[in-house]
């Protein structure tokens, strides 16, 4: 299956003609935040699959445009705080940043251990129900300790390390962290889950074997 992840950055050629061409066959799209809703909306429209998304600290209740307002990129499906199943993949996200300043999508680290703890008896029914817990978590924000930066807006969230420890998703792909140059780390480890950061936008061919039920 290919992935496509997306956030915090409109990629030129992503908002072009090109996009259809250049990312063809892409089975998924995921929004890791901070994207406008109507950038969501081209690529869903464009490439013609399913797009999962979380919202980030710099993102807006409501969008307005010359064509419409938006709450939510039309098509697209909120992962916040949700799990959902697609083609066989178990997938769940969480929004926003640690709190920094008054405005949306920002919690103190005890509102994202709430959001976590409120996903915890999706994960047990998943490894009832197909043998493993996750395969894909999403959030805009890093896991404390890899991917994340000192100052308190980029602060790695401390349950969302805590979920991979313990449950270990095949894939986790976050924003919120602009990558300047090369020498950023861009993909790294923890245990068997691949944590992403999908500042601009990351490609993945997610493993075809995996069972659909």
């Amino acid at each position: 299956m290919k992935i496509l992840a997306l956030s915090d950055k409109v990629v030129p050629f992503i908002y072009s003609s090109q996009l259809r061409s250049r990312f063809s066959g892409t089975d998924l799209v995921l929004g890791c935040g901070d994207l406008p809703y109507y950038y969501l909306e081209f690529v869903l429209d464009s490439l013609d699959t399913a797009l999962f998304f979380v919202r980030g600290n710099h993102d807006v209740l409501v969008e307005h445009s010359s064509e419409a307002q938006r709450t939510k990129p039309n098509g697209a499906t909120d992962l916040h705080a949700r799990h959902a199943r697609y083609r066989g993949l178990m997938l769940a996200g969480v929004e926003g940043s640690h709190k920094y300043r008054e405005g949306p999508f920002q919690y103190s680290q005890a509102s994202m251990w709430r959001h976590i703890f409120w996903l915890v008896p999706g994960l047990f029914r998943n490894r009832l129900a197909h043998g493993r817990y996750l395969d894909i978590f999403i959030s805009h924000s890093p896991p404390l300790g890899l991917h994340d930066q000192d100052d308190l807006p980029h602060q790695g969230i401390k349950a969302f390390r805590w979920l991979v420890d313990s449950f270990q998703p095949a894939y986790y792909f976050h924003g919120h962290v602009h990558i300047i140059g090369t020498a950023e780390n861009v993909v790294g480890q923890i245990g068997r889950t691949r944590v992403i950061n999908s500042f601009g936008y990351h490609e993945v061919d997610f493993d075809h074997s995996l069972p659909e039920h």
